[in-house]
C-alpha cells in the first residue's frame, strides 16, 4: 500500500478543496470534477467517467473514458482506480449536495472501501462522513462538536462508544432505528468501534486533524 491520500473529486456541490496533494497523492477527477480542480488550481492525475456532466474530452491528463451505461457510479470507477494504484485512503471531495441519489451512492461507496480494507472520507460542506467495517476509528481529546454513528449493515454487533456523552457497550445497532444519532464529543480521547459490521460516522468536518 502506498503512503499518500488519493483525492478523488466528483461533480456535487462544490463546498471548497481544501487539500494540496504532495508527490505521494494521487488527484483523480470524476467527471465534471475536472472543472473544479482546475478552478482551484490543482493538477488532476486522472480524469475518468462518461463526461456527460463535464461535457468535454480532458485534454491536460491521463483520461479513462466510461460508458454512459455502467454499474459503477464515476466515483465508484475512480475509488477502484485509485485501489488499483495502491492507495488505501480515500479523501472524496464534491459528492454531496444536488441530487439525494448520488450522495446515497456515495455513502455506499465509503462502504465499499472500508469493507475492501480501506479508509474514505466523504466531505461535506461542515460534515465529514466514514465507515468501518470490524474495526475502531479514534478521536484525540481536541475532537469537538456532534458525531452519529449508523449501522449501514442490517445488524452491526459488538458496537462500543468509549470517552463520548452517551457511550456504549458491546450494542447491537440496526439499518432501520438510529440510535446513535447526535452523539457528542466532551473533550476526552474517543474511539467508535464494531465488532461485526459496518458502521457509517458522521462529524464536523473541522475534525480531520484529530482522528488518530
Amino acid at each position: 500500500m502506498k503512503n499518500g491520500i488519493c483525492y478523488i473529486v466528483g461533480a456535487g456541490e462544490n463546498y471548497g478543496l481544501d487539500f494540496h496533494p504532495t508527490a505521494e497523492d494521487y488527484v483523480i477527477a470524476a467527471d465534471a470534477g475536472l472543472r473544479y480542480l482546475e478552478q482551484a488550481g490543482i493538477r488532476a492525475d486522472l480524469a475518468i467517467g462518461d463526461f456527460d456532466s463535464l461535457k468535454a474530452m480532458p485534454q491536460h491528463c491521463k483520461v479513462m473514458t466510461l460508458s454512459t451505461e455502467k454499474d459503477d457510479t464515476d466515483m465508484l470507477a475512480a475509488v477502484r482506480e485509485g485501489i488499483k494504484a495502491g492507495y488505501s485512503r480515500f479523501h472524496l471531495y464534491c459528492g454531496t449536495g444536488g441530487r439525494i441519489d448520488h450522495t446515497l451512492a456515495n455513502l455506499q461507496v465509503l462502504s465499499f472501501l472500508a469493507e475492501n480494507g480501506r479508509q474514505g472520507f466523504l466531505i461535506d460542506q461542515n460534515s465529514m462522513m466514514t465507515a468501518i467495517t470490524n474495526g475502531t476509528l479514534s478521536f484525540a481529546s481536541i475532537a469537538s462538536g456532534y458525531v452519529s454513528v449508523f449501522s449501514d449493515s442490517p445488524k452491526a454487533t459488538g458496537v462500543c462508544l468509549h470517552g463520548l456523552k452517551y457511550e456504549l457497550d458491546h450494542a447491537v445497532l440496526s439499518n432501520t432505528f438510529p440510535l446513535g444519532v447526535s452523539n457528542e464529543f466532551i473533550g476526552k480521547e474517543s474511539s467508535i468501534s464494531v465488532d461485526t459490521g459496518t458502521l457509517l460516522i458522521v462529524f464536523p468536518r473541522n475534525n480531520m486533524e484529530s482522528i488518530l
